[in-house]
């Protein structure tokens, strides 16, 4: 079967040159112009990965990532003529597993396709859940709790936070944690992994100054906190 890709896009001279390119490279494909035919074209097809337009005529493309997160692990790729490193840190908080910069190179495009789709979301891999001291990570509800309080966590979020927890105790890689949460083919700054790590610690800890789940080994990477160093 072929992999399905949404492709949401309101610019004519983008969408259908690109739409014949991914057909011509085995993929079937899709094309939405607008929010609302994206979200009816989302559930009719279910595709196996979203290309998706910031700006759209009825709305901000970030907006139904975000929508589309909260029920779908599909891989998302967000293509924008913004290049500012804030805008990409914001589509990749909302869930995104990409960011693009047009002008696109289609070749380029598609090998990050193919490269995200045969990664999958690792995070939903593995089913136990894990406990470290008060925080509880539930793989297959997607769900983290501190205590008896939820802990509300974008989807980059919480696949940081599993890989760390799945490796407690030991000392993780920067360059590992960006091949596997992000891609082997990030092309974007290293400091996504900082701020994503930042916004982990606001709210996982009792004290962000001093973080006692999740510390900084300067130089190679990141901790999470083993079983038995925290109550």
């Amino acid at each position: 079967m072929k992999p399905r890709v949404l492709v949401v896009e309101d610019e004519v001279t983008i969408s259908e040159p690109l739409a014949e390119h991914l057909t011509r490279e085995g993929f079937d494909t899709e094309v939405a112009a607008t929010i609302a035919e994206a979200t009816d074209a989302f559930h009719r097809m279910d595709p196996d990965l979203v290309l998706l337009d910031v700006m759209l005529p009825d709305g901000d493309g970030r907006d139904l990532c975000r929508d589309l997160r909260k029920e779908s692990d599909v891989p998302i790729i967000m293509l924008t003529a913004r290049g500012e490193e804030v805008d990409k840190i914001v589509g990749l908080e909302l869930g995104a597993d990409d960011y693009v910069v047009k002008p696109f190179s289609a070749g380029e495009l598609t090998a990050r396709m193919r490269a995200i789709m045969r990664r999958g979301r690792p995070a939903s891999s593995k089913k136990q859940a894990l406990v470290i001291g008060a925080i509880t990570l539930d793989p297959a509800a997607r769900t983290v709790t501190k205590g008896d309080s939820t802990v509300d966590l974008a989807a980059k979020e919480f696949d940081l936070l599993h890989m760390l927890m799945s490796h407690a105790g030991e000392v993780v890689k920067r360059e590992d944690i960006m091949d596997e949460v992000w891609d082997p083919h990030w092309f974007g700054p290293t400091k996504t992994l900082d701020v994503h790590i930042s916004w982990l610690r606001k709210k996982l800890e009792d004290d962000p100054a001093e973080p006692r789940f999740i510390t900084t080994i300067r130089g190679v990477g990141f901790r999470f906190a083993a079983p038995g160093d925290v109550a």
